[in-house]
């Protein structure tokens, strides 16, 4: 069994550093810098990517917040309506992740870029950044499980109890996605079709460990027609992953971009 350690947060001034914002904060850097060296290694133009990091993470954090409050945690609001504006306290990585669609979406479609065209990039960073923020979960062990005897469980202080600790299993469930990754873009597999397998891989994780979430505490997720919200969301990402893998091919391959040049610094536009 595991014990239940939980770090300190660190006053600085007026403020104070969490260590889920610190795992957080990793997980985003670590993602923006890999998604660029990804893109690079495959010829891509790099910088739309910087220019998008801000927006996606800033979109992301707006919409995990509102996805948190409207659809894990309705009656916050009814405590106070100025919840909604309070970004920082409560958030949902499904929001988050569907946040960063959306701001991907409209910044590719503004900038006359091809997605796809990074979707391997996209896949090999944000499952690993994902797995290092989720960490953060693990830390402050805000999503406890149901009460187990399993070897990994958290030994909780009582009344809790031993219980599985999702936001450990689903960064453990990352890391292990992030390898596999790794492996096929190394060895030429799936080339181009690295972000549908993301989907399907953690869809089917997710909504696993997320049936193991507790039901029997003060404050818990909530429920519609049994499952989660972030379970409703498996369903749309097998679909879309399921239908990536039957239709994307892989993009065209180019040389790496050469410093000071504008030869094939621009990707081909379809």
């Amino acid at each position: 069994m595991i014990p239940y350690i939980k770090p300190p947060s660190i006053p600085l001034g007026p403020f104070t550093l969490e260590p889920f914002g610190i795992f957080v904060a990793l997980g985003v850097l670590f993602a923006a810098r890999m998604l660029t060296r990804h893109a690079e290694r495959e010829g891509l133009d790099s910088n739309p990517l910087a220019d998008y990091a801000p927006w996606g993470v800033g979109v992301g954090v707006v919409v995990g917040h509102l996805f948190h409050l409207f659809a894990y945690h309705p009656e916050e609001l009814s405590k106070s309506p100025f919840q909604i504006f309070k970004v920082w306290d409560g958030l949902s990585s499904f929001g988050g992740l569907i946040g960063g669609i959306l701001a991907a979406v409209v910044f590719f479609k503004v900038r006359k870029l091809r997605f796809r065209d990074y979707a391997d990039a996209f896949a090999l960073s944000v499952a690993p950044g994902w797995a290092i923020a989720r960490l953060g979960c693990f830390a402050v062990h805000d999503h406890p499980g149901v009460r187990t005897d399993f070897f990994l469980a958290v030994d909780f202080p009582l009344p809790l109890g031993p219980r599985h600790d999702l936001g450990m299993y689903d960064a453990a469930f990352l890391f292990a996605i992030s390898g596999l990754l790794l492996l096929l873009r190394n060895a030429g597999a799936l080339r181009g079709r690295l972000l549908p397998l993301l989907s399907i891989l953690y869809a089917c994780g997710r909504f696993f460990f997320d049936s193991l979430r507790a039901t029997d505490l003060s404050y818990v997720d909530a429920r519609y027609f049994g499952l989660t919200p972030a379970q409703f969301g498996c369903f749309a990402l097998i679909a879309f992953g399921v239908y990536g893998l039957a239709k994307w091919r892989a993009p065209e391959r180019r040389d790496s971009p050469t410093v000071g040049s504008d030869a094939g610094v621009q990707p081909q536009v379809r």
